[in-house]
């Protein structure tokens, strides 16, 4: 239920997806209502006329063009990218700001590349914040993302931009980026910042029914490299797994993969910023669940203790991960 105790009523673009899919689970779970948008967000007239029609209290967005098997799709069907990642993102803030109602953009965090301020290695001090702007455009798909990003700031009094990094689930799903990496025979070990979907997806949902808006680093704290997280792997679900670590033979290969901090978790309780705060702090200060991160997360620099509270809070659930592993090994054995 909503804050002020009044049902909500979500439209929620993106039905399909993955993100889109637990979304509506959660809703339903929340006793809430959601409405699976139908209008292609290109199609503007579509779009206005969804919305009048249905009179939602609060839109979601998590629709967008990522490319099948990977965002180099994007390299070759660049008009298809901008219809959806641009101009549909553009037209749904547009829409929403003129009746003024409140939007959350499920967008990325991968627009950032390590520089010459933002050293790899370089700690809680000269990481991305939400008051960065993007500088990777070394992929079609980064580089739509980012100029989006940008002319969305005109909306930020009624819309929410959340930087999805990596995300991290307790399926089995393809989009989930621990399964992505197990297929992968050489891994690049890089620290990222990454989103642990069941804790933050309802965090998400907190933001849009208090009309939060602003672009939030929507990823937990600390950092955690491929190799930990293949580790994790190893040691929660297939102990037979193995990998191998490559090098980069450039390095703008790994330009991207970036850490990203939350201002709020080092900027004093006196000056508070309103759109630079993360969903976690702002679910502590109402008494949420995410309250346990307050004292895990309040160091000045990056600590074992920040990267490993990231790792415990998808490795604890591998468990069921195993489980359902395990499951479709058999079912796959019986069927043949």
């Amino acid at each position: 239920m909503a804050a002020n105790g009044e049902k909500q009523k979500f439209l929620l673009y993106g039905k399909n997806g993955w993100i889109g899919g637990m979304l509506i689970e959660l809703i339903k779970a929340a006793g809430d209502e959601v409405v699976l948008g139908n209008a292609r967000l290109e199609n503007r007239e579509a779009v206005a006329a969804e919305i009048d029609a249905v009179k939602p209290t609060r839109v979601l967005n998590a629709a967008g063009v990522t490319g099948r098997p990977n965002v180099d799709w994007c390299e070759f069907n660049k008009q298809t990218v901008i219809r959806t990642n641009i101009i549909g993102c553009l037209n749904l803030a547009d829409l929403c700001w003129q009746r003024q109602l409140h939007c959350t953009l499920y967008a990325t965090g991968c627009i950032f590349e390590y520089d010459d301020a933002h050293p790899l290695g370089g700690g809680v001090s000269t990481a991305f914040t939400e008051e960065d702007r993007a500088n990777f455009t070394g992929s079609y798909y980064s580089l739509t993302k980012g100029f989006c990003e940008e002319m969305l700031r005109a909306y930020l009094d009624h819309l929410t931009v959340l930087r999805v990094r990596m995300p991290i689930s307790d399926d089995l799903s393809p989009r989930n980026f621990i399964t992505k990496i197990s297929k992968y025979e050489k891994v690049v070990n890089i620290p990222n910042s990454m989103t642990v979907l069941h804790d933050l997806l309802p965090a998400s949902l907190a933001l849009s029914k208090r009309k939060l808006s602003g672009i939030y680093n929507f990823c937990n704290p600390g950092a955690i490299s491929h190799n930990e997280c293949l580790e994790l792997y190893k040691k929660h679900v297939d102990p037979d797994y193995t990998y191998v670590q490559r090098r980069p033979r450039i390095a703008t290969k790994f330009g991207k993969k970036t850490t990203l901090i939350s201002l709020s978790w080092t900027r004093r309780a006196s000056t508070p910023s309103r759109h630079t705060q993360t969903a976690a702090s702002r679910e502590t200060a109402a008494g949420g669940r995410t309250s346990r991160s307050r004292s895990r997360t309040r160091s000045s620099r990056p600590s074992a203790r920040t990267t490993s509270w990231t790792a415990r809070s998808w490795s604890t659930r591998c468990r069921t991960w195993r489980s359902r592993r395990s499951t479709s090994r058999s079912t796959a054995a019986a069927r043949a």
